[in-house]
């Protein structure tokens, strides 16, 4: 449990008795150990997320890990994908999993396995038209087999967002750790409050047109952290 009442704070720019109040109502993930109360960095992300909270810029700065991926590179190897069908989420997930990349050591029914388990646990849609279909726990064994997979589906359907749309777009994620898998999170997290790239996944943009926001991102982030 690595985050603490105060990092809490810093990220989310509000007062301590916001944070506990929260606690309170249960309204945030959080344990008690030693009297002390603890976040886990993964689980404060995708509620980040599912709950479409306003960011601070220490997000990236709590997420990124010494040698972060580079998210570009990761679609590029998992791919975009088009037309994808389906009735309901499971008919959606299997056929995102047969289009897209896979390493020779993951079976695509282990892949399937996993992600439902996740979606059954807490579903994955964070609003906007997105979701963001992931194992709970790291399911590639190395980094070279590390990928993220945009999915646009054949016909929107129902996660179960919090703001009631249905999902266009799905983003796959594979990742080797819980500290990879948090990096990769906290980037889409960003580009997910971006206007413009939301208005670029809802009109499905061609490969090269995500591609290339995403590194002129990425650029921009990489800035920011030498100037910091």
């Amino acid at each position: 449990m690595e985050l603490k009442i105060k990092d809490i704070v810093d990220l989310l720019q509000i007062s301590e008795k916001t944070i506990y109040r929260w606690i309170k109502d249960k309204k945030i993930p959080c344990y008690r150990i030693n009297h002390q109360f603890r976040f886990n960095r993964a689980e404060i992300n995708e509620w980040i997320l599912s709950n479409k909270i306003e960011l601070s810029s220490s997000l990236r700065n709590i997420s990124i890990t010494q040698n972060p991926y580079n998210l570009a590179e990761l679609l590029e190897k998992g791919g975009i994908i088009s037309d994808v069908p389906g009735k309901n989420v499971r008919e959606v997930l299997q056929s995102a999993i047969n289009k897209i990349y896979t390493p020779a050591d993951l079976s695509k029914e282990d892949l399937f396995t996993a992600l439902m388990s996740r979606e059954e646990m807490m579903p994955t849609a964070i609003g906007h038209g997105i979701a963001i279909p992931h194992p709970r726990s790291p399911i590639v064994t190395v980094s070279d087999n590390a990928s993220v997979s945009i999915c646009y589906l054949d016909e929107p359907l129902d996660f179960g967002a919090l703001d009631g749309q249905e999902v266009h777009t799905l983003f796959i994620l594979l990742t080797e750790s819980p500290r990879r898998h948090l990096d990769v999170l906290s980037r889409i997290s960003y580009l997910c409050h971006d206007a413009v790239f939301l208005e670029m996944l809802k009109n499905q943009s061609q490969k090269e047109n995500i591609l290339n926001f995403v590194r002129m991102k990425e650029l921009e982030w990489n800035k920011k952290e030498n100037e910091s």
